[in-house]
């Protein structure tokens, strides 16, 4: 099969990306194979390519918003069959044992394992997945549809569960890219009024066609005080400027796995008041049925700009540079790719 791997991370610009030929997976014991359709283009793979997160296999195959279809499976796997539609996200593997694990909050778990980071990922023509961690799908979708549902919509979903807007609330979502406008569906779906805060214009647009109620600068204050905000830029300067704009009592929940540093906090301007700070670490596969449940039943959509998986490093180029609203979407075009 062909597959795209990190040969040595660095800035998208220099191209760390290098197609590669190499034997399809075998899937384990309890693991599916997956003839991948679409993949989605995440934040977190620009970080994992450009060495952001640290390397946890080498010349690893990003991407974790999988969609695809079962062509095999191990000899342990029960309740699949060939064919069927799945989907593959971050989150791979826990050791289920953990104290966290056992109280719910699998995605805490020290022994965690993820798609694209710690094993190969969906930038390829065939990946493996553990069938316990497979999300099943509707075959009444394209395969680009979901594809951004399976990251950018559970941690979105993750990252407002975090941020406890109470019911009709005022919430502000920093930076408005593949997350955030799903999340923005969520809420507004919930009754909550949406001001959004992003540098892009083309950002602007499209929140106000989904129903925010602004939609302003990142570094501007939002009409109204928050009662909470989520942070889906990974700017540490926009922490305080956050922090600001909530009313008394606000919370601010942090979606990125990787932020830069936040500058110095100003106590009594920007804590004070029982003002909170949150972040969110991953997700659980309760998180990824809850939201896949709630996208189907308010018609939550991404909007999707698809790439063929031959255009993989032009994909996240245009990710890092702001190119588009919405989320990419690398789509399989058939190979071999050039």
């Amino acid at each position: 099969m062909y597959a795209w791997e990190v040969a040595e991370p660095g800035p998208v610009e220099s191209g760390p990306l290098r197609l590669v030929e190499k034997p399809v997976p075998v899937p384990g014991p309890d693991e599916l194979l997956v003839r991948v359709g679409a993949c989605g283009v995440c934040r977190t793979d620009l970080h994992v390519t450009e060495g952001d997160l640290p390397v946890r296999r080498a010349r690893v195959t990003p991407g974790h918003e999988v969609v695809g279809r079962v062509a095999g499976m191990g000899a342990e796997v029960t309740g699949h069959s060939v064919g069927d539609r799945v989907g593959v996200a971050w989150l791979r593997r826990t050791d289920g044992i953990c104290a966290y694990c056992l109280r719910g909050a699998e995605n805490l778990c020290p022994d965690s394992r993820y798609t694209g980071w710690d094993t190969d990922g969906g930038y390829a023509q065939y990946t493996t997945v553990p069938a316990a961690f497979a999300h099943p799908l509707p075959g009444d979708l394209d395969d680009i549809a979901p594809a951004p549902l399976l990251c950018a919509g559970i941690i979105g979903h993750r990252a407002l569960l975090r941020a406890a807007l109470p019911p009709g609330g005022r919430l502000g979502l920093y930076g408005f890219g593949g997350s955030a406008h799903l999340c923005a569906q969520v809420a507004l779906a919930q009754g909550a009024t949406v001001h959004v805060l992003t540098r892009d214009p083309a950002a602007r647009r499209l929140a106000l066609d989904l129903g925010a109620a602004s939609a302003a600068g990142a570094y501007e204050a939002p009409p109204e005080p928050l009662d909470s905000a989520i942070l889906f830029a990974p700017v540490g300067d926009l922490v305080p400027v956050a922090l600001r704009a909530l009313d008394r009592g606000g919370i601010l929940s942090i979606a990125g796995i990787h932020l830069s540093d936040v500058p110095s906090l100003d106590y009594e301007r920007e804590l004070f008041y029982e003002k909170e700070i949150r972040s969110v670490t991953s997700n659980t596969r309760a998180d990824a049925r809850d939201f896949l449940a709630l996208a189907e039943r308010h018609g939550v959509r991404a909007t999707t700009h698809p790439y063929p998986m031959s255009q993989a490093p032009e994909a996240l180029k245009d990710l890092k540079a702001g190119r588009f609203d919405g989320a990419a979407v690398l789509v399989d075009d058939g190979g071999p790719w050039h």
